[in-house]
């Protein structure tokens, strides 16, 4: 897994909610005031796991182990730089909610079900779409 890759962004369960994140409402980023995933772009010769929980860290101030990942998948990103990137599933115990903190990034975070994240408006449509990939697989 230490192959060229882009970025990594997990959907990152806190009991049985999951942790969505409001983009920054600007001109310059792709999404902006989206509803999206933690994570982002590589640094260095990171792994995408290393990517995904420093992006973690940053964004909401959680520590995402290895072990809380449940599965993960590379997908080729049809974006200008075409380099695969990785999306990731994790689950964190309830408990962890009380330490959720934005980083210098987004508007606001929030706790749903997956259900209701399917029906939101502002959602960025690959995620919902690799999100549903990995509920029809789990069941």
């Amino acid at each position: 897994m230490t192959e060229d890759f882009n970025g990594a962004k997990v959907a990152l369960f806190i009991g049985a909610d999951l942790l969505i994140t409001l983009r920054d409402d600007r001109p310059d980023i792709p999404f902006p005031n989206m509803w999206d995933f933690p994570g982002g772009g590589r640094e260095a010769d990171e792994t995408p796991f290393e990517t995904m929980a420093r992006e973690t860290l940053e964004e909401v101030s959680l520590v995402v182990p290895r072990s809380a990942v449940i599965w993960e998948k590379r997908y080729l990103w049809s974006g200008v730089a075409a380099e695969p990137s990785w999306f990731f599933v994790a689950r964190l115990p309830g408990a962890v909610a009380s330490q959720i903190a934005l980083g210098a990034e987004g508007q606001a975070w929030r706790l749903v079900a997956p259900q209701v994240y399917f029906e939101m408006a502002h959602t960025i449509p690959k995620w919902v779409d690799r999100l549903r990939t990995w509920t029809t697989i789990a069941g």
